[in-house]
């Protein structure tokens, strides 16, 4: 059972947090701060109370925008710690997601707060502090249809979509690639050919689904089709040529 502070400057908004909180069931306690300062007083006695002190605090969900120590000045002072409690934000800015995973966030939730998002973010939580889940999986959706969630050395953070050159099907899997590197997902590729022909994507193979933007070249070779995505090339299946090559010709 996680032990969890919220901070918002905001008293409607605190309030409402703090009973979305304590509402989730694999949340033991939930509190409130109304800024900065308070709450770094409360984690401070946490710390002194120890990891299994009646003190305690597991998670905090950190407002950004606050007067005096905002919450992305909190976050940096509690790197500094030896034991940190993990920090998820809670904002209405989205701007700031980089700079937030950047200081090891867990997650990065957009206001109005919506009881699912927030229980995605109660989820990764717990499982990042090895907390044992009671109660039956609750469904969640990506934070926005923009960017897809990937776990990078255990913390939670965003990936473009549109910077997602092409997939890959591993299994249950999907390894998404983009120019920087690659990410691997639990998702199969039929699910994200689904949610992402609109934007653009198309299945050239039972492995492969590629983004239309990113195709430098589409090429034919003795009967045989492929394109060059950055520098790697890809082969069509002959199912999917011909839909592919349409697809080319119309883009603009």
């Amino acid at each position: 059972m996680l032990r969890a502070l919220a901070v918002d400057d905001e008293r409607p908004t605190l309030e409402e947090l703090v009973y979305l909180l304590n509402a989730d069931p694999r949340i033991g306690a939930a509190e409130g701060a109304s800024d900065a300062t308070e709450a770094l007083r409360r984690i401070n006695r946490a710390l002194e109370s120890g990891p299994d002190g009646p003190d305690a605090i597991d998670v905090v969900f950190l407002d950004i925008q606050m007067p005096g120590l905002d919450g992305l000045d909190l976050a940096r002072l509690l790197t500094g710690f030896a034991r940190p409690p993990l920090v998820v934000f809670v904002t209405a800015h989205e701007d700031f997601a980089v700079r937030a995973f950047d200081l090891d966030a867990v997650d990065y939730v957009l206001k109005p707060v919506r009881r699912e998002r927030l229980a995605e973010a109660v989820r990764r939580a717990a499982e990042q502090r090895g907390a044992t889940l009671a109660s039956p999986r609750i469904p969640v959706h990506e934070p926005d249809p923009d960017h897809i969630t990937v776990e990078l050395g255990g913390v939670a953070r965003f990936v473009a979509v549109d910077a997602i050159t092409h997939v890959e099907a591993q299994g249950d899997y999907a390894r998404l690639h983009t120019d920087r590197g690659s990410h691997l997902v639990r998702i199969p590729l039929t699910t994200l050919e689904e949610r992402w022909r609109a934007r653009g994507f198309v299945r050239i193979h039972r492995r492969h689904l590629v983004a239309l933007r990113h195709i430098g070249e589409l090429r034919l070779d003795a009967g045989t089709v492929s394109v060059l995505v950055g520098t790697e090339e890809l082969q069509v299946s002959r199912r999917h040529a011909r839909e592919l090559r349409d697809l080319l010709m119309r883009r603009p």
